[in-house]
């Protein structure tokens, strides 16, 4: 593995994956060494831990167990730990206007965990050591300039007049053109892959941001991941470890969303101000928050592509789709895109056919589509449901939470669905022995 922000020649990839983030990294660490040479390009790679500011990263992601198996099966979750990691066990959520509430154990569905909170830049980081150690794979620090159709006559992929030339002419920040066999938009919710190839999506905002930050509160945790459903959107508190050992954390990763109207003024005040707010809002389940990081904020989005595939291109994780954060599966649902993409590249190379042959874009797609589509949905659903403010709704809302809190094999149900160990599963991702796989 080599990085290289310089203009020099290097080899046509069969592959060229653009975005280094943790979908892109995802698939490349999966396919490292297979017969087939891999590009991966971004402007940002990741930064070493040693060169990370001595705060937690505001952008955290609450990892199931199959994205945990996936990153097992990597190499990555070793060296993730050795940062930190945060498992949570319990789940409460709570609507504010209400007595409703839902609480989820893991030993009801014979689980040890429920999940983790990861920091974005550690997972990254952990799958790009991986990566780099693939002999097959190549990262350079670059953007995506531009993406034409390839000419046959132009063709510098240097195939015979029997082999179907490449079909995209992708133009890099320094200049360099490259012919690959496959292009994937691994670059996240503003995606210059999918924008510039015309990828059609249903698009619509909530009126609504999210505030993220990390935070100390007075009482500890107990890794117990806390929701609480306001009139303004929901409010998360995830329980976070100053190493993965700690056992009395008192630092949460708070996701608040607020109606846009409502943000200018809670970002303009002074921290003890904010932190007040904050705990006011939250109920002081966790006692007063004593200390917040700088606030991040970002608009509320969700964004669907209507194909994930077009000839020679896939796109995956925030390049195809974006969610709603009340449920923190965006990255689960990038990890597995990738997974299943990667799975049928293998099956490709099994059966000798070309990595952009239209039936291995097609199953990638019939696979993932469905299942990212239909929890998109239920989040939707959940978010109208607890952001309604009528009256009778919410009596019938809190009396529901109440209903189902004591169905306890509805909530198994929900909770390995939540885990992400339902539906049709990629190898990586299935649960058993990483030294079984």
């Amino acid at each position: 593995m080599s990085i290289s922000p310089q203009a020099v020649p290097v080899a046509q990839p069969d592959l060229l994956i653009v975005g280094a983030g943790m979908a892109g990294l995802t698939l490349a660490a999966a396919l490292a060494g297979e017969p087939l040479s891999i590009l991966v390009i971004d402007p940002h790679v990741p930064a070493a831990p040693e060169h990370w500011p001595a705060s937690f990263d505001p952008r955290v992601s609450a990892l199931t167990q199959a994205s945990e198996n996936i990153l097992r099966r990597l190499g990555a979750w070793d060296e993730m730990a050795a940062q930190r990691v945060a498992p949570f066990a319990h789940m409460d959520v709570w609507d504010g206007d209400g007595t409703g509430n839902i609480q989820f154990h893991a030993r009801e569905a014979g689980a040890e965990h429920l999940g983790h909170i990861v920091e974005n830049r550690i997972t990254t980081h952990a799958l790009y050591q991986q990566v780099m150690a693939a002999p097959n794979i190549e990262c350079r620090r670059l953007g995506l300039e531009k993406i034409l159709e390839n000419d046959p006559r132009q063709d510098a992929s240097g195939g015979s007049p029997d082999t179907a030339p490449a079909r995209w002419r992708v133009v890099l920040s320094d200049g360099t053109e490259l012919t690959p066999t496959l292009l994937i938009g691994a670059d996240g919710a503003r995606s210059r892959v999918r924008d510039q190839l015309g990828f059609r999506c249903r698009t619509w905002s909530y009126g609504q941001s999210a505030i993220v930050t990390t935070v100390r509160t007075q009482q500890p945790h107990g890794d117990v991941a806390r929701q609480v459903f306001l009139d303004s959107g929901p409010l998360a508190f995830l329980p976070l470890r100053e190493h993965s050992n700690e056992r009395r954390s008192c630092l949460s990763s708070i996701v608040w969303t607020l109606e846009d109207e409502q943000l200018a003024a809670i970002m303009a005040l002074p921290d003890a101000e904010f932190c007040q707010r904050l705990g006011q809002a939250f109920e002081q389940r966790l006692g007063n928050v004593v200390q917040a990081d700088p606030r991040y904020a970002f608009p509320l989005l969700q964004n669907h592509a209507v194909d994930y595939i077009q000839p020679g291109v896939a796109l995956i994780g925030d390049a195809a789709h974006t969610i709603h954060p009340l449920a923190g599966q965006g990255i689960n649902l990038g990890l597995l895109d990738a997974a299943v993409l990667a799975e049928e590249i293998q099956r490709a190379l099994g059966c000798q056919l070309p990595l952009d042959d239209p039936s291995v874009l097609r199953r990638f797609q019939r696979r993932r589509k469905p299942h990212n589509l239909l929890l998109m949905s239920a989040m939707e659903g959940f978010k109208r449901l607890f952001g309604a403010d009528i009256p009778p709704l919410r009596v019938a809302r809190n009396l529901g939470m109440s209903l189902f809190n004591r169905h306890t094999l509805i909530k198994n149900q929900i909770m390995t669905r939540a885990m992400g160990m339902e539906g049709d599963l990629p190898a990586l991702a299935q649960p058993g022995l990483v030294a079984d796989f």
